[in-house]
């Protein structure tokens, strides 16, 4: 007799009660995340250069403290092979683990010497603190994404996994406020401890956030995986038998990230120089945040309806049009413009991005790869996106604001690949996690992830 029975839908397996927690679990455990990691971006455009690298000139100094930023992208991949494979365990104790690592890592961040009191010393234990960031935060994105996924109803996946991804905006929003209450210091004070504040906080959330997750439940088709009589694929055949669905994933995954590191970070110090308060453009940035959590799981709810395809397609090709103008208004005189360009550029373009991504990737593999392979193609994207900064602000350094429009055509080519990714791969709309990954039914593993169905 089939044992399909044995093993009901999400919707019977887990009450609603379960997958509203499991989703306020990935929203919180993203905004405590990202609040950690985007507090350094933030921190890295305004404040680590004179601290941690006072030896070079302002342009040096910017440049080395977003190259300590860049360092924390190229630790992600690690951070979501590692967790991936322990994500095979359990997706709950590594994100568990997850939320550990960053919370005191950006917590040690708070309580570092000054380049001032210990000398070169100072600089490397930023980036090896940053270094941890970006690990930690390698296995919580991909963790935090699948609890969601595989807990959610196939119709209503791309709503429950959006607002996992409204997280993301939540930690920009709260890192941004924090910064700008900071930096209402006199410059006294806002060097010698106000800059700290923001990152011991993360001590508090560190403990808030774990005991929401404690709470949670593992995700019910991870138990049925252990519980049926097929082995763990092993990680090889994600290489061998996913190989395009990965590199879709690793395109998918660049624009959306690389357009809040460069508008989250980049575009700050770009403003300064540009003529705008400090405060000023912490203010639009915090708008444009605030906006962004409400349109992220506008644009999930919406990718339920018409799909994945059309939300990511038109948001990549209209942000690849764009961007040069956003630019161009962040650099005029105008308050007003520096305003629309922030709130543009997050909450209406590439955060339809964001907000069906998460989702777009779940339904890329199968059970058994799902952990790895989401991590991995969207932490392989992450680490070129975090590269974006550090090579934009070489434009600074030129001291020709003109070539901006190299910055806007590298945003818009990995944009419009992007889209050609997504675009042509089928709709995932609905897709059964259960049963095998879009684009892959024929594969091994979906032969297997069938197979154990039919038993």
């Amino acid at each position: 007799m089939a044992r399909t029975p044995s093993y009901p839908p999400p919707t019977a397996a887990a009450a609603k009660s379960e997958v509203r927690r499991v989703a306020l679990s990935s929203y919180l455990g993203n905004t405590i995340e990202y609040y950690d990691f985007i507090l350094y971006g933030s921190a890295a455009a305004l404040i680590f250069g004179p601290l941690f690298f006072s030896d070079l000139s302002p342009a040096l100094a910017t440049m080395a403290s977003f190259a300590t930023f860049a360092a924390g992208y190229i630790a992600r991949p690690l951070g979501g092979i590692v967790f991936g494979l322990l994500g095979r365990v359990g997706r709950k104790s590594a994100l568990l683990s997850t939320m550990m690592i960053m919370g005191l890592a950006s917590g040690l961040i708070g309580l570092l010497p000054t380049y001032e009191h210990i000398g070169l010393l100072a600089p490397m234990l930023l980036l090896a603190l940053r270094i941890l960031q970006g690990f930690a935060v390698g296995g919580e994105w991909g963790g935090a994404a699948l609890m969601a996924a595989e807990h959610a109803p196939p119709r209503s996946r791309g709503f429950y996994t959006s607002i996992g991804q409204a997280g993301i905006a939540s930690g920009g929003l709260l890192s941004t406020l924090a910064m700008t209450l900071v930096s209402q210091l006199p410059d006294d004070q806002l060097y010698s401890w106000g800059w700290r504040i923001p990152f011991l906080v993360s001590f508090v959330l560190l403990a808030v956030g774990t005991y929401t997750r404690v709470r949670i439940s593992e995700s019910p088709l991870f138990k049925e995986l252990q519980n049926s009589k097929e082995p763990l694929g092993h990680q090889r055949g994600l290489l061998r038998f996913h190989r395009t669905a990965l590199l879709r994933g690793v395109a998918a995954s660049i624009p959306p990230t690389m357009s809040a590191t460069v508008f989250g970070s980049f575009a700050v110090t770009y403003a300064v120089a540009a003529g705008h308060e400090r405060s000023t453009i912490l203010a639009a940035l915090c708008v444009a945040w605030g906006l962004s959590i409400v349109a992220t799981s506008i644009y999930g709810s919406l990718s339920d309806r018409i799909g994945r395809r059309p939300v990511y397609v038109v948001a990549a090709i209209s942000f690849a049009v764009l961007v040069y103008p956003l630019f161009r208004a962040i650099d005029s005189d105008s308050t007003l413009l520096m305003f629309v360009a922030f709130a543009a550029a997050f909450a209406l373009i590439t955060v339809a991005m964001t907000g069906v991504l998460a989702a777009l990737l779940a339904e890329l593999f199968p059970t058994e790869h799902r952990y790895t392979g989401v991590s991995a193609a969207y932490q392989a994207g992450t680490v070129i996106a975090g590269l974006a900064p550090l090579g934009a602000s070489l434009v600074l350094a030129t001291g020709d604001g003109t070539n901006i429009s190299a910055v806007a055509a590298m945003l818009a080519a990995f944009c419009l690949l992007a889209a050609l990714a997504v675009g042509s791969a089928r709709e995932s709309r609905g897709q059964n996690l259960r049963t095998s990954a879009v684009g892959e039914s024929h594969s091994h593993e979906g032969v297997q992830a069938k197979k154990v169905n039919s038993e």
